[in-house]
């Protein structure tokens, strides 16, 4: 029988819970009552991840508690409210990204029963989020590792979304007592870190793939666990190219902040030794370069990045930052303006536009971290050379 979805006719047990296969302990004191409340009232839980207990340090997802012979799991929420969403607006600004983590250990969302399905996620809230919403009208539970803040891919190739980690939140949160099958389901972008054959011989439990994306878990619930062709296929649409291109500025932003004040102290050296004015005039191009390297680099090329040609990020880099640089020159350029001077803007917001190009690779499904190497000892190189080149033809065109 398909334990997705509960079924209507039947009666609710005690507490309000279904009590078909539910084990509910009967000593176990009322929210109410209880000096442990979803907000960690009258109990101060540790300050670590790895040491707090689910749901009452983090409590804002939290509705309730179920009993089981495992004690009391959070109940967790399929809805975000207000707090989730302008938290997950910092968090893709890349405000507070280090610390945007759940606790790990056991949660319920639903009316999970004892054959209910167990679903392995991360800690990253963002992750644990995206997991929650998309299980509406679905009873299940849901083992959160400690990935300290990571999402399942990188965390699997990072190595704490692990075999290791997963054992042991199996028997810290004797998942034995609360359900009756031997099963969870690992998200399949976490198997690079998770061995199906040493989980099964370390905790008894078998380890079911799922489906890359959490939108298809219902689906591949009803489907007594088979993901068809199209869960296992991994895209890269338009919509989350972009969504992770405000995070690739952030984190330019300070890197950039330095450059800049270079490049005034560079922009004033001159005939006169150094020249106040000409570090604001010509400070101001420089400035003009760097951003439109960042801009082409940073936002452009990631969100038109299967539309450019060349495998390697770099030399996309390089196309989207030419074609921004020459625009730039044609709305700033003035006659009098030196060829040195014209070439020096040109290359270096053009290698800026390159190195940020190449850093989104971590963040895409197009490469692999062999290609990533290869492409940084071919590219690195090209990019210093012409930022050198760059800034001495910017001094030399002051004299």
């Amino acid at each position: 029988m398909d334990k997705t979805k509960q079924k209507k006719s039947e009666a609710p047990g005690p507490s309000g819970f279904s009590g078909r296969n539910l084990s509910i302990l009967p000593s176990m004191p009322s929210q109410e009552n209880s000096d442990l409340s979803c907000c960690g009232s009258g109990v101060r839980e540790p300050a670590l991840p790895g040491d707090q207990k689910p749901g009452y340090a983090l409590c804002s997802h939290v509705e309730d508690f179920l009993p089981t012979h495992a004690g009391r799991v959070p109940i967790i929420k399929t809805r975000l409210n207000r707090e989730d969403l302008f938290s997950t607006f910092y968090v893709r600004c890349g405000i507070g990204r280090d610390d945007y983590r759940v606790a790990p250990g056991l949660y319920a969302v639903g009316k999970p029963d004892r054959e209910s399905e167990v679903l392995v996620t991360a800690n990253f809230k963002l992750t644990f989020d995206h997991v929650r919403k998309n299980l509406k009208e679905v009873d299940a539970w849901i083992l959160v590792l400690d990935t300290w803040g990571v999402n399942v891919w990188c965390a699997a190739g990072k190595g704490t979304f692990s075999t290791g980690e997963l054992v042991s939140r199996i028997e810290t949160s004797c998942l034995d007592k609360v359900v009756d099958h031997r099963r969870v389901i690992v998200p399949q972008l976490g198997a690079t870190g998770v061995s199906a054959r040493a989980v099964k011989k370390a905790s008894g439990f078998r380890v079911v793939y799922g489906p890359i994306r959490a939108r298809d878990i219902p689906r591949f619930l009803e489907n007594r666990r088979k993901a068809d062709p199209a869960m296992r296929r991994v895209t890269f649409p338009l919509y989350e190219r972009f969504i992770l291109t405000p995070v690739e500025i952030k984190i330019a932003l300070k890197p950039a902040l330095i450059t800049a004040i270079v490049l005034i102290l560079l922009s004033g050296i001159g005939p006169g030794v150094f020249s106040f004015s000409g570090a604001w005039e010509r400070g101001m191009a420089a400035i003009a370069a760097l951003v439109t390297g960042i801009l082409a680099g940073g936002f452009v090329t990631p969100v038109l990045l299967p539309y450019l040609p060349f495998r390697a990020f770099a030399p996309k880099g390089i196309i989207i930052g030419s074609a921004a640089s020459v625009l730039l020159l044609l709305m700033s350029t003035h006659e009098t303006d030196s060829l040195s001077r014209i070439l020096a803007l040109f290359l270096f917001s053009t290698a800026v536009s390159s190195y940020l190009a190449m850093n989104f690779t971590g963040a895409t499904p197009f490469t692999s971290p062999s290609g990533v190497e290869k492409e940084m000892k071919q590219f690195i190189p090209v990019q210093a050379g012409a930022l050198a080149i760059s800034l001495g033809l910017w001094i030399y065109s002051a004299f």
